[in-house]
């Protein structure tokens, strides 16, 4: 059976991976950083499945977390097939580089670079191991051209760091059966993480030119896709899940 290790996949976007992956009849380990409701939440709803899923506390800042993180999926299933590199430490407060503090700065880059870092070292001596591997990572609308991205500097300067890491690492495990994707979600906000594409349909979005919002639904079926044993052609790619909104440009 392979196996599933998701960061942040107990609640918004992630969980809607996550639910994905388990009904696709993957194993999945779901590290979460301190949401005990949501985790709850998971386990009743897949209380049916709970031999195929694992909940593991921790701080994606923290490289010991991580480690534990990746320690326990081992150890509970024996392998790793999917590295969904979810978390995404976020500041929303719109503020300019100058108005930065250092804690605020590292946070961005830890959380959002070096967590993948971290997940990389210790994940692909499995992956090679097994000589089959499929690594997800985020990034944001326009991240692959490395645009400024006004009150987002020490996020998307991470992010787009983590596209040239995401495609250094597709040419570099390839022979081994390893690929590597990002994935650039659009304007998602608030429910509609975790909604559906059906009720996506039932609210108009004039913002979004294909007329709804995304949902966590359109991630996570992009996810599934890039896992599947045939979707190993699709590596060092950049896909964008937008519904052809400009997010950056839309804030000038």
């Amino acid at each position: 059976m392979r196996h599933a290790l998701i960061t942040a996949g107990a609640k918004g976007l992630g969980r809607k991976v996550t639910e994905k992956l388990l009904e696709k009849g993957y194993s999945v380990t779901v590290n979460y950083r301190s949401d005990e409701n949501a985790v709850q939440s998971l386990k009743d709803k897949y209380a049916h499945l709970s031999q195929r899923l694992q909940f593991v506390k921790g701080d994606v800042t923290k490289k010991e977390d991580l480690h534990r993180l990746v320690d326990e999926a081992v150890n509970r299933f024996g392998r790793i097939d999917f590295l969904i590199n979810n978390a995404g430490p976020y500041i929303f407060e719109r503020k300019k580089l100058a108005d930065y503090d250092e804690a605020e700065w590292y946070e961005m880059i830890e959380g959002n670079l070096s967590a993948v870092f971290h997940l990389f070292k210790k994940t692909i001596p499995i992956m090679r191991k097994q000589r089959f591997g499929r690594i997800i990572t985020y990034g944001f609308q326009g991240a692959e051209s490395a645009p400024g991205w006004l009150h987002r500097s020490a996020f998307s300067a991470a992010k787009v760091g983590l596209v040239s890491l995401t495609k250094t690492i597709a040419v570099e495990e390839a022979e081994y059966g390893i690929t590597a994707n990002m994935i650039c979600p659009g304007n998602i906000l608030g429910d509609m993480k975790e909604a559906t594409i059906a009720q996506a349909r039932q609210k108009k979005d004039d913002m979004t030119p294909i007329g709804r919002s995304g949902t966590g639904e359109d991630i996570a079926r992009v996810v599934a896709f890039l896992c599947e044993e045939n979707s190993d052609m699709i590596t060092g790619t950049v896909i964008e899940v937008t519904g052809g909104l400009d997010v950056i440009h839309r804030h000038r």
